[in-house]
């Protein structure tokens, strides 16, 4: 199939529609001055083909993406251990939630929301140098060097008063082990990575095929068992609250972020990364879900 003409005509149909919809992630200073009028969007297939259309090489945060790589991490070091003090169901409720927090007795829903986030940087936190290792993977699995933005990470850490308060009520139930400040440097760091569409594209590129490394394939980033398992968790919990509304109307393992980019994957074809800032109001990119419904309209590809 040939995918560049797709992914062009999306760009067509959806850029008229910029900026008249949605929001910006106001409640972090840095991502506030996003312009709202760019969208993007690229793919990388398991042959190593790729296509790309509209503002595909700008670089953005990639805020709540950076989750499923540090869960990646988090599974190869511990494997079945990390589930000890993190669950596996999705929330049903918003992403930054403390009250499920305490009904649950400190041992969030499931990896991809804030609290669960900060659960797996603090097993990093014991077993790595959470900050490194992050873009060490990234570095590797995108095929090109991988870096934090100060500035976000700086605003992160000067506006995360929910995510302090998350910590430390899990720290409360005895649910995380290290210091909750060099946790939260680690967990504000991942989510102050800057890549672009193709690059996210690049780097998920292993969970569509069976955990094999998309530039070394002799090399396993997972096991072909986690990968799966990574997949079906992005699918059941990647979007926020709106994962059902996601698995519904596209069918496929997304993981979002409040940056405006959203990563799907396809098992045994392709990975997929759309961007565009303005969000709606489950925190997933507005025209990002659009996209990925034209795509897998026109494509017929999903997973069921």
């Amino acid at each position: 199939m040939n995918f560049q003409p797709i992914l062009e005509e999306i760009v067509t149909t959806l850029r008229p529609q910029l900026g008249k919809e949605g929001a910006v992630a106001n409640y972090i200073p840095a991502l506030a001055r996003v312009p709202v009028n760019q969208f993007g969007i690229a793919l990388r297939t398991v042959d190593g083909l790729e296509a790309a259309a509209g503002d595909a090489l700008t670089p953005f945060s990639i805020q709540s993406i950076s989750k499923l790589f540090a869960l990646t991490i988090g599974m190869r070091l511990m494997g079945e251990t990390l589930w000890e003090r993190i669950g596996r169901e999705p929330s049903g409720n918003p992403f930054n939630s403390l009250v499920q927090l305490e009904n649950e007795q400190g041992v969030p829903r499931n990896p991809f929301i804030n609290a669960g986030a900060i659960a797996v940087a603090d097993r990093l936190v014991s077993h790595c140098e959470g900050k490194i290792e992050m873009l060490a993977q990234l570095s590797s699995i995108s095929n090109e060097a991988i870096h934090y933005n100060p500035e976000v990470a700086a605003s992160e850490a000067a506006t995360g008063f929910r995510n302090v308060a998350l910590a430390n009520f899990m720290k409360s139930f005895g649910k995380i082990d290290n210091d909750v400040a060099t946790v939260l440097d680690v967990y504000f760091h991942h989510c102050a990575i800057e890549m672009n569409c193709l690059q996210l594209a690049r780097a998920a590129g292993y969970l569509c095929r069976d955990g094999a490394h998309p530039y070394l394939p002799e090399r396993q980033v997972v096991t072909e068992r986690q990968a799966r398992r990574i997949n079906s968790l992005m699918l059941t919990c990647g979007t926020y609250d709106a994962a059902g509304e996601f698995a519904f109307l596209i069918g496929l393992p997304c993981k979002s972020g409040v940056g405006g980019g959203i990563v799907a994957v396809v098992p045994d074809q392709l990975t997929l990364c759309v961007w565009s800032p303005a969000l709606d109001s489950t925190g997933n990119s507005l025209l990002g879900r659009k996209a990925l419904e034209m795509f897998v309209a026109r494509t017929g590809l999903s997973v069921f």
